[in-house]
């Protein structure tokens, strides 16, 4: 079992349509308070983000944002957190993110949030790491990335152990109990093909 104690959580910097999108991540955000988990997230007032940020504060919780300096002025920095960290790039963000965390969410979101979670879901499949990453697939959002990813096992461009890589749940409260359950990586995701 893995011990939590900050997460990364990837989001939009929107809300997106359906509501139940923003709220996930406000009963995402209440749970971390709750749980004294400290939210690592992407440093915006805005969107899901914003709306994350703001719950896990309410809730007395902790929250550290980490920002691209020329993002700053597009996506109104959320100044309140109780750390914000500016950095020179969008994978200056991601790196760091990702070394504060003991694990990682993804909510639904744009092409920043897609970039995110493969960027770190391939990190894991290089065995660069072997933290927990859960996907929360609010009202179906993540089946087109299941689809693709299954393409690419299906096209042989992967070993079918790279299903592992990640778990999806369908609900905000089933993601803290996936990450604290989550298996090891199979050695194949990798050693397969070499």
């Amino acid at each position: 079992m893995t011990t939590i104690s900050a997460i990364s959580v990837f989001c939009g910097s929107r809300f997106g349509d359906p509501p139940a999108y923003r709220r996930a991540a406000e009963e995402l955000g209440a749970l971390l308070a709750a749980r004294g988990i400290r939210l690592v997230y992407g440093g915006g007032s805005i969107g899901l983000m914003g709306a994350l940020a703001d719950a896990v504060l309410d809730g007395g919780g902790r929250v550290t944002g980490v920002i691209p300096e020329f993002l700053v002025k597009h996506e109104v920095e959320k100044r309140d957190v109780t750390d914000l960290i500016v950095v020179d790039s969008m994978h200056a963000r991601k790196t760091r993110m990702f070394e504060l965390a003991d694990g990682c969410i993804v909510l639904p979101g744009g092409l920043g949030t897609l970039d995110e979670a493969i960027e770190v879901i391939t990190w894991k499949q290089l065995r660069l790491h072997d933290k927990p990453m859960v996907l929360v697939n609010i009202d179906g959002f993540w089946e087109p990335f299941l689809a693709l990813v299954e393409a690419v096992v299906g096209g042989g461009f992967a070993h079918p152990a790279v299903r592992g890589l990640f778990t999806v749940v369908d609900h905000v409260d089933q993601a803290l109990p996936a990450l604290e359950a989550a298996p090891e990586t199979n050695p194949e995701v990798l050693t397969s093909h070499l």
